[in-house]
């Protein structure tokens, strides 16, 4: 599964981002959808982990495949993610893929710069404003 680092005990968030996204003219893929979520164990106020699913549409006339992400937050710090992707994106077609991270690095200040690179090319993608949600834990 494309999430599995968001599983645990504790409260999963879910956050449709499209609207807030914006996208660089530049970018080799258009977005199609975004969603970010965070996961927050029981008995914890910040995320342990942090993920955003995006289904990406490729104009062009060769499959992209993502071979790296990065997040940049607010103050400029850099962390790579974890990242899936079930099958490269078609030329002229729609995929989706998932990036995440985990443990201290996750609480990121945001919002924050979403870098995605394919594997054979120059071909990149650059997402700004991206935001996670914020867990709505009951008090114990």
């Amino acid at each position: 599964m494309g999430a599995a680092w968001l599983e645990g005990v504790g409260v999963v968030a879910s956050k449709d981002i499209r609207l807030w996204v914006r996208e660089r003219p530049a970018n080799a893929l258009g977005l199609d959808w975004a969603w970010s979520h965070s996961y927050t164990p029981t008995g914890e106020t910040r995320p342990a982990s942090v993920a955003v699913r995006l289904r990406l549409v490729n104009p062009g006339a060769e499959p992209w495949t993502l071979a790296g992400a990065a997040l940049v937050d607010s103050t400029g710090e850099e962390v790579d993610l974890t990242r899936w992707q079930e099958a490269p994106i078609p030329a002229n077609g729609a995929g989706a893929v998932v990036v995440g991270i985990k443990g201290e690095r996750a609480q990121l200040g945001c919002p924050c710069t979403l870098k995605l690179w394919e594997a054979q090319g120059p071909r990149t993608v650059t997402f700004v404003n991206v935001t996670f949600p914020v867990s709505q834990q009951a008090a114990p």
